[in-house]
């Protein structure tokens, strides 16, 4: 459970300090050497801003009885499938290179191998409130 509870905690982190870059994109954008997004763009990215910062608040809740907050698992192994599958696509296509997208690339890959099981496991008491 401790690993759990570790990998929550990172993925908490991490969605935090996303969602305090995304809140100035170009600055992120420069950071990494990239031209300035398109004013909808930086605008997008402001709103994901602020799903990142309540994914962050969820996986750190969750961090504290996993049990408790598997809805918060379940909803963040699909978040990570789909930044896999995302940034797989814009690698197959060119858009983007492995030194663009950085961890991106295996990261999400490893969350879902650590929270896979206690987000497909239901817990005792779920199973025995819905009798």
């Amino acid at each position: 459970m401790r690993i759990i509870r570790l990998t929550l905690i990172a993925i908490g982190v991490i969605q935090i300090v996303l969602g305090a870059v995304f809140l100035i994109p170009n600055a992120f954008a420069h950071l990494m050497g990239l031209p300035d997004a398109p004013t909808w763009a930086s605008w997008m990215l402001t709103m994901f801003a602020a799903r990142a910062f309540g994914f962050g608040y969820g996986m750190l809740l969750a961090a504290r009885e996993p049990k408790r907050h598997r809805s918060w698992i379940v909803a963040m192994v699909g978040v990570q499938a789909i930044d896999w599958l995302g940034t797989a696509a814009y690698l197959i296509t060119g858009a983007l290179t492995l030194s663009t997208v950085t961890t991106a690339a295996f990261l999400p890959l490893i969350f879902i191998g650590i929270l896979w099981r206690p987000a497909t496991t239901p817990s005792p008491q779920l199973a025995t409130s819905s009798s």
